[in-house]
């Protein structure tokens, strides 16, 4: 069921619409909660609200909030900083002074480790820095891609983090000792490979990476090996990430979509060291484009009602909601059982680049073109 919610403000229900000074959100009366509110007789099913905004000095590329939800990452140019998400206060800024001072050095990705001590930062100079939050100084730094990194994320237990990049690879790094320890590539003719996204199950034991090739790969950690290619995406893929179950992953692409896959059919293979996914499957695609993946995964849901590029999607920490930001400056929440948006929020003057949902708790954070980050609460009415 698609819902246009790009709808002027002004013609909606006052019971389905929330104004703050320089924001709306607008809320589907067809997805609203069956409980008397107003004359339609409907309740909307989300309340959403703005909480703080951080001002920047040049383009928000990353916003990730740590494990307990207490802090905030973001990534712009040159420096990482550091927010208190209740206070909306500044603790930290971290600028590596080695640094190249020539050009712009926009600083792509960011990641707590989960003990909340260590932030990773990717950069255009192909560097991922592992910083010492308390001290404000890098303790590592992993070399070895040949383009510049997009996308982080480390393991639940913190001991590996992943990383891609626009050199067509997605590299496992050890924390332990700062090795590779294997480097996911993409051996294929495809004219742009490169990978603009990452994350690993929650169970540890996949990486899935977007690409600009419109596919979807992921591959088993311990081995190495491809063990899934999922296709259906029409224009490159800039966001992947798991649900809190493991069973089902989420993608946004440029094709203004976002896709729901069950790769519950790779989970089996996955667990007993199953091999990898044969490179020459010659029956995949039929007609053009075929949905779906080698090994069997599904495109159950596709998400569709945003006007531009989808840049980055996130799903909560219940599973319940995906949310996703776009080149169209708006925020889409949506259901995670049925892709029916609920909500969209505008806030931003410019492109909803980044976007994270808290670990724990209610809250969204969203970076922009504009220069600012903002931190929002989203709450069920019951």
């Amino acid at each position: 069921m698609v819902v246009d919610l790009s709808v002027d403000p002004h013609s909606v229900p006052p019971e389905f619409k929330k104004e703050g000074p320089d924001w709306f959100a607008i809320f589907n009366q067809n997805a609203a909660a069956g409980k008397d509110a107003g004359p339609s007789g409907k309740k909307r099913s989300l309340d959403v609200g703005l909480v703080h905004t951080l001002m920047h000095e040049s383009v928000v590329c990353c916003v990730r909030f740590s494990a307990d939800g207490k802090f905030l990452a973001t990534g712009c140019n040159r420096t990482a900083q550091i927010y208190d998400t209740k206070t909306g206060q500044k603790t930290c800024v971290l600028v590596d002074e080695q640094a190249s001072k020539t050009g712009d050095l926009y600083i792509r990705s960011v990641c707590f480790s989960p003990d909340g001590k260590l932030l990773a930062t990717g950069a255009e100079d192909k560097q991922i820095r592992i910083w010492d939050i308390a001290k404000r100084k890098i303790r590592t730094v992993f070399e070895g891609h040949q383009q510049e990194i997009y996308s982080l994320d480390f393991s639940r237990d913190g001991r590996l983090i992943v990383s891609g990049s626009g050199d067509k690879t997605a590299r496992v790094w050890d924390m332990a000792d700062g090795n590779t320890s294997k480097i996911l590539s993409i051996n294929e003719d495809t004219v742009d490979a490169g990978v603009t996204s990452v994350c690993i199950s929650p169970d540890g034991r996949l990486v899935a990476a977007g690409s600009l090739d419109t596919i979807v790969r992921i591959w088993d950690v311990q081995t190495g090996q491809l063990v899934e290619r999922l296709k259906g995406h029409r224009d490159s893929v800039y966001s992947v990430a798991f649900t809190p179950d493991g069973k089902g992953l989420v993608s946004g692409s440029l094709d203004k979509t976002l896709k729901y896959w069950d790769i519950r059919p790779i989970l089996a293979g996955a667990r007993n060291g199953a091999g990898a996914l044969a490179q020459s499957s010659s029956n995949i695609v039929k007609n053009g484009v075929k949905e779906g993946g080698e090994k069997g995964s599904q495109s159950t849901m596709n998400f569709t009602g945003h006007k531009d590029y989808v840049l980055s999607v996130a799903v909560s920490h219940d599973g319940q909601w995906v949310v996703s930001g776009s080149k169209d400056r708006g925020v889409q929440f949506w259901d995670a059982k049925t892709a029916i948006a609920h909500c969209m929020l505008q806030g931003h003057k410019n492109s909803v680049i980044s976007i994270d949902l808290s670990p724990s708790g209610n809250i969204l954070a969203t970076g922009s073109g504009d220069w600012q980050a903002r931190i929002w609460s989203y709450n069920v009415q019951q």
